[in-house]
C-alpha cells in the first residue's frame, strides 16, 4: 500500500515537471519549434560554456527527423526516454549522442569529443570519479578496447550496447549520459535561479 502511494507521488512529480516544461516550451517557442540556441537557453546552458558541447549533442539526439529543430512531439518523446526509459533505450540514446555525424558508428574523434565534454562538466560540477586520474585519451582507449569487438576503430550501436551492458566501468564512465534526467533537472534548477 505504501509502495502504491510512493509510485503515485513519483508520477505526480513527473507530470508536474512535464507540465512546467510544456509551459516553458510554449512560452519560449510559440512557433512550436525549438532551435539549438533556444534549447541551450531553455536548459540554462551558456552558449560557450562547459556544457555547451554536451547540450548540442543532446539536441541532435532529440532531433529525431534531423531538421535542426525539436518540435513538441520530439521533446515529449525525449523526456519520456529521459525519465522512464529502460537501460537499453538509454544506451541507444547515449549512442546517438556520441554518434555526432549520424553515420551509425562512433569513431575515436567522436568518442574523444564527448568524453572531453563530460570531463569538463564533471570538473566544473566537482563530480569527481575514481577514474579522474585517467586522461581523456586513456579513457577513450579503454572504452574502445572494451567495446570495439571487431577492432575496426569504430563502434557500432550493437557493440556499444553489448559492451556497456557487460562492463560496469564503462557504465560508470557513461553515468552522465546514462542519467540524462539528472543532467536535465540540474540544468533546469540552474536556469531557475536566473
Amino acid at each position: 500500500m505504501g509502495q502504491a502511494q510512493q509510485t503515485e507521488s513519483i508520477e505526480q512529480i513527473d507530470i508536474k515537471i512535464i507540465q512546467d516544461m510544456y509551459k516553458k516550451f510554449v512560452l519560449e517557442c510559440p512557433s512550436g519549434l525549438l532551435f539549438l540556441h533556444e534549447f541551450k537557453r531553455f536548459f540554462g546552458v551558456d552558449a560557450t560554456g562547459e556544457a555547451s558541447d554536451y547540450a548540442e549533442n543532446m539536441f541532435r539526439a532529440f532531433d529525431k527527423n534531423g531538421d535542426n529543430t525539436i518540435d513538441f512531439l520530439e521533446f515529449v518523446a525525449a523526456l519520456n526516454l529521459v525519465f522512464r526509459g529502460d537501460l537499453e533505450h538509454k544506451l541507444r540514446w547515449s549512442f546517438k549522442v556520441y554518434d555526432k555525424d549520424g553515420n551509425g558508428y562512433v569513431d575515436r574523434n567522436e568518442l574523444r569529443s564527448i568524453i572531453d565534454s563530460i570531463y569538463r562538466i564533471k570538473k566544473i560540477s566537482k563530480d569527481n570519479t575514481s577514474d579522474s586520474y585517467l586522461t581523456v585519451d586513456e579513457v577513450v582507449d579503454r572504452i574502445l578496447a572494451a567495446v570495439d569487438t571487431d577492432g575496426d576503430g569504430t563502434v557500432s550501436m550493437e557493440e556499444f550496447i553489448r559492451g556497456a551492458q557487460q562492463d560496469p566501468w564503462l557504465l560508470n564512465i557513461l553515468k552522465l549520459d546514462m542519467n540524462p534526467a539528472r543532467w536535465v533537472m540540474d540544468q533546469r534548477r540552474k536556469s531557475a535561479h536566473f
